[in-house]
């Protein structure tokens, strides 16, 4: 299903047409209205009148976390207190919050996109939404509320925790949705085994998962374990929160960019420079159309690719493909770019891993060192030793062929590492550095 066939299957030139109109309007208001854009125009020497093509926008200076976090709370807003109906904020680890503001306007707008990602999941209005994304200042929660309400389905307003409670709600309710974090899933999913349910007690159909990287593994264990159509959804606060980009459930290969609300670039996150289609690197967003909080090409620090060919669901955006990490989460190991998904990516492949691990990096002396901790089956950790210990070798040296670099694999006996309800806690760096 289509949610707005008008926008969702535009020719190309037409979208093209509307973005470079949108930009332009955009550029103009934050010169006009926001300080630090107008200061950082300046000093690059960029005017709102220099953009007459959509190539043009190579031309604007960037935006990053710090220019944010420089201007807490409210100083990056486009509009007066007065006309922001609602704050949400992204929960630092460095000290305070990114706040991001909305308009009636852009609740509304926020709602219309939702109901696009929701819908190309195959979610409809005879549908029942189990919404277990937080609710509060993290943008997930309402965002998705507000969109299922769009679509005209049923919101059960769950949130996270009391997983045990999740699953009879679920059953009681007829949940056919399931929308939280894919380590939240398979935390379900574990708790459906522990509670001896059968996941086809339940009515599930699809679930839509996002807020954390996971991996084509990590999506077929959550569709065999419960027995559904994993669908990836991205999306950032410092954008417009969920929904900036979704998988349709005809294809899963690659997320559609709403692109008539935000431009997609590729850039090469060392020298800022603008690559080709279809040429992995960092994704930065220029915002189309939000009031109280626009933002010009701001760096996500994702790492991903455009796709530009066609979908044979119909719609006619770019896709982007799953995101494979983090240009901040990279780890530097001994020297060698180290990304957890790849990481992943080999345990999920290993017969009797669990999918619960955690990358723990220490430094020795000059010497970095990484260990990997990850869970095992009931009956492959109460085999013998030597079996624990080729298996943990098998791993070590998949490993090391995937990163190029060595490292220990310890395996845990199951339900040893700690379960998240939100974010999973993927990496621990105890080096001082």
């Amino acid at each position: 299903m289509i949610w707005n066939e008008e926008y969702e299957t535009m020719p190309r030139e037409a979208l093209e047409s509307i973005q470079l109109k949108r930009l332009q309007q955009v550029v103009t208001r934050v010169y006009q209205n926001v300080e630090p854009y107008r200061k950082k125009m300046d000093e690059a020497g960029i005017k709102p009148e220099d953009i007459r093509e959509l190539r043009d926008i190579e031309k604007l200076p960037f935006t990053v976390k710090d220019d944010l976090r420089d201007n807490y709370p409210f100083g990056m807003f486009a509009v007066g207190l007065e006309k922001v109906v609602r704050v949400h904020a992204s929960s630092g680890t460095t000290g305070k919050p990114t706040v991001v503001g909305y308009t009636k306007k852009d609740i509304e707008t926020w709602a219309e996109l939702m109901a696009r990602t929701l819908a190309a999941a195959g979610v409809n209005s005879g549908d029942v939404v189990h919404n277990a994304y937080g609710y509060g200042l993290f943008t997930g929660g309402l965002g998705f509320h507000y969109g299922a309400e769009r679509l005209g389905a049923t919101v059960i307003p769950i949130s996270g925790g009391n997983t045990k409670r999740q699953i009879m709600i679920m059953r009681d309710f007829g949940s056919t949705v399931l929308t939280c974090t894919p380590s939240y899933a398979l935390n379900i999913a574990e708790v459906l085994y522990d509670s001896g349910i059968d996941p086809k007690d339940l009515n599930l159909k699809v679930g839509i998962f996002g807020a954390e990287p996971w991996s084509p593994k990590m999506r077929e264990e959550i569709e065999k374990k419960l027995g559904i159509d994993a669908v990836d959804i991205y999306g950032l606060s410092e954008i417009i929160g969920p929904g900036v980009s979704v998988e349709c459930v005809e294809k899963k290969e690659g997320l559609h960019v709403f692109e008539d609300h935000f431009i997609p670039e590729i850039i090469d996150p060392e020298t800022g420079e603008v690559l080709p289609y279809g040429e992995k690197g960092e994704l930065v967003f220029t915002t189309l159309t939000k009031e109280a909080f626009p933002v010009i090409r701001y760096r996500t620090r994702d790492i991903t690719r455009l796709i530009a060919e066609p979908c044979i669901c119909g719609r006619t955006f770019y896709r982007m493909e799953k995101v494979s990490g983090r240009s901040d989460d990279m780890l530097i190991i001994r020297g060698v770019n180290v990304f957890p998904s790849q990481i992943e990516h080999v345990l999920m492949s290993v017969e009797g891993v669990e999918p619960h691990y955690q990358i723990i990096v220490d430094r020795q002396g000059a010497l970095d060192m990484m260990e990997v901790q990850v869970e095992v089956s009931e009956e492959i950790f109460s085999d013998e030793i030597k079996v624990l210990e080729g298996l943990a070798k098998r791993i070590e040296q998949d490993l090391k062929e995937t990163l190029a670099v060595s490292c220990k694999v310890k395996l845990v006996e199951p339900r040893t590492i700690q379960r998240s309800e939100g974010k999973a806690k993927r990496v621990i760096d105890k080096r001082k550095i």
